[in-house]
């Protein structure tokens, strides 16, 4: 996996929580896998296609969710509440739509799907047929999961290049 498709979903993360939990959030844990991944509470899904192909997971423990949704609605929510898997959804959007535009900027071209609720049978799938990077978030709060599946197809630049008719 190429860490300049990687990185600017890294740092935006680390932004967004810095300023989220009013405290910078460290990264305590980074793995590799291949195997089905298990949810560790909200989590939302966004998906690419073309040029950058993959899916990002923002996996949030019940405790940090339920903290964003209390910030992002402006009082205390219980993290049994709705509204928490919303805000989770939400902050994927601020972490996607920063990494997004480094990406861009980059010359990548690809389309952006909204995020969307995952289950743990999408969690258990969604590891099957590609190697993920997993990066572990330490907030006051609790830990955020970041969990990365992207590659670049070199043939997709191409397939809009004109051709020569002789």
């Amino acid at each position: 996996m190429r860490m300049d498709l990687i990185q600017p979903f890294i740092g935006s993360l680390d932004t967004v929580l810095a300023e989220m939990m009013k405290a910078p959030p460290k990264i305590v844990d980074l793995t590799m896998e291949e195997d089905g991944y298990r949810k560790k509470g909200a989590a939302a899904l966004v998906c690419f296609r073309g040029q950058v192909e993959g899916r990002v997971i923002l996996d949030m423990e019940p405790s940090a969710a339920a903290h964003v949704a209390s910030i992002l609605s402006e009082g205390e929510v219980d993290p049994a509440e709705p509204l928490v898997q919303e805000a989770v959804c939400e902050l994927a959007n601020m972490v996607i739509g920063n990494a997004v535009t480094q990406l861009n900027d980059k010359g990548f071209e690809f389309k952006v799907f909204p995020p969307e609720r995952v289950t743990q049978e999408q969690f258990e799938k969604a590891g099957q047929d590609s190697e993920a990077t997993i990066l572990c978030f330490e907030t006051p709060s609790g830990n955020v999961h970041l969990n990365i599946s992207m590659q670049y197809h070199h043939r997709r630049a191409n397939e809009r290049m004109p051709v020569a008719v002789v």
